[in-house]
């Protein structure tokens, strides 16, 4: 790798990247390094865990995360793995239907959302890309600032030096606390607790929300009849992953979803307690040091936009990179494309939990009118290309 102060052999600043997935993570920091590949730039990613760890989970991926993916030039790979999600289901907690949205006539074909495991998302971004520019089981201790670039202090007592160093490290960012210090991370207005879960696929076609008095349940089909599942409860007091305490919450919700809830259940270990925190900060940026995907704006998982902002957020990035030889201002100019963007998700993402931890009833009156408007007002901005 080439240090700071050098020039490395395509003629830019080197860069490299922080990536410190939490459970089931790594999405964002791959991105970054794919895009940074792509733009020509050499780049170097650190990541504390010395395996990659992703729970054994799934994620959904809306058109404006499949756009960035076929940027990426994985369309064809991304279709060849997962499900298409061509339709959504609102419920209430008895099963009956609020309303439902067409997501292949909203997003189009080419651009229509699907759900994939996230080993296969990993694998993607990964390709077949030599793996000399990760360094697994590294832990930064400390970032310092230097004229011309960045310089991270590992716990082994080793440094590495870049021309600018990528906090692309989750909602517990050590890039983040280094940058800004201890801040704490807020609650998400959505709920307090939630839990994530692959099971056998009880018979659904659709991604399908039940929502209750404080509870929300939500199966999307992946793949080899199976699915994903999500759960998050709003009311009581703090479950963890007691097996009693969540059967309750979800006790007036339809037999598919509770006999459902059972089989999860009885495999304690597959079941991923998470509770839901957000990261809203003034700044994502400090001279030669970027955050980016849920470093800098972790939001709740209401319109899933954290892979696909994450996505997005390293295309431009990288754009930005390349196109400037003096990278000073690149973390300003990133920051002022992205905001609005982000902006906009943490907005609308506050709409409906408000609307979710309404009463049943008034959730439930509201909901056939507001929720078609709320899905086309979320997501139409997002139809937008970037980056």
């Amino acid at each position: 790798m080439a240090r700071c102060g050098q020039r490395c052999r395509y003629g830019r600043e080197d860069i490299w990247t922080r990536n410190r997935p939490a459970a089931g993570g790594g999405i964002a920091g791959l991105a970054v390094r794919r895009a940074l590949h792509q733009q020509g730039i050499p780049s170097l990613t650190l990541e504390r865990r010395g395996v990659q760890a992703d729970a054994g989970l799934a994620i959904n991926l809306p058109g404006n995360a499949v756009r960035a993916l076929s940027q990426f030039g994985l369309l064809d790979a991304l279709r060849a793995v997962g499900s298409p999600v061509q339709r959504r289901e609102y419920r209430t907690e008895r099963g009956r239907l609020l309303f439902a949205v067409d997501e292949t006539a909203f997003w189009g074909t080419e651009t229509g959302p699907h759900c994939l495991r996230r080993t296969d998302l990993l694998r993607l971004l990964q390709g077949d890309r030599p793996p000399g520019d990760i360094r697994q089981g590294v832990e930064i201790a400390a970032v310092r600032q230097e004229p011309q670039g960045v310089t991270a202090e590992l716990a082994d007592g080793s440094t590495e030096s870049g021309g600018l160093l990528v906090g692309a490290d989750g909602v517990h960012s050590a890039v983040r606390r280094s940058l800004f210090g201890e801040q704490a991370l807020g609650a998400a207005m959505l709920a307090s607790q939630s839990w994530r879960f692959m099971t056998s696929n009880p018979g659904i076609e659709a991604w399908t929300l039940w929502a209750g008095a404080g509870a929300l349940f939500l199966l999307i089909p992946v793949d080899r009849g199976e699915a994903y599942g999500w759960a998050s409860v709003s009311t009581g007091r703090e479950r963890g992953a007691d097996p009693a305490a969540i059967r309750a919450a979800f006790a007036l919700f339809p037999r598919l979803v509770c006999d459902t809830l059972d089989a999860v259940l009885s495999q304690p270990d597959a079941v991923y307690h998470s509770p839901l925190e957000e990261v809203r900060i003034p700044a994502w940026t400090r001279d030669r040091v970027v955050l980016l995907g849920d470093a800098a704006h972790a939001t709740a998982p209401v319109w899933a936009q954290g892979a696909a902002l994450a996505l997005e957020d390293a295309r431009v990035l990288a754009r930005l990179l390349a196109e400037r030889a003096d990278w000073d201002q690149v973390g300003p100019d990133y920051e002022r494309l992205r905001r609005p963007r982000v902006a906009h998700v943490q907005t609308m993402t506050d709409r409906l939990s408000r609307t979710a931890r309404l009463p049943d009833w008034a959730r439930n009156l509201l909901l056939p009118v507001v929720g078609p408007r709320s899905y086309s007002a979320t997501y139409g901005p997002l139809r937008t290309p970037t980056g």
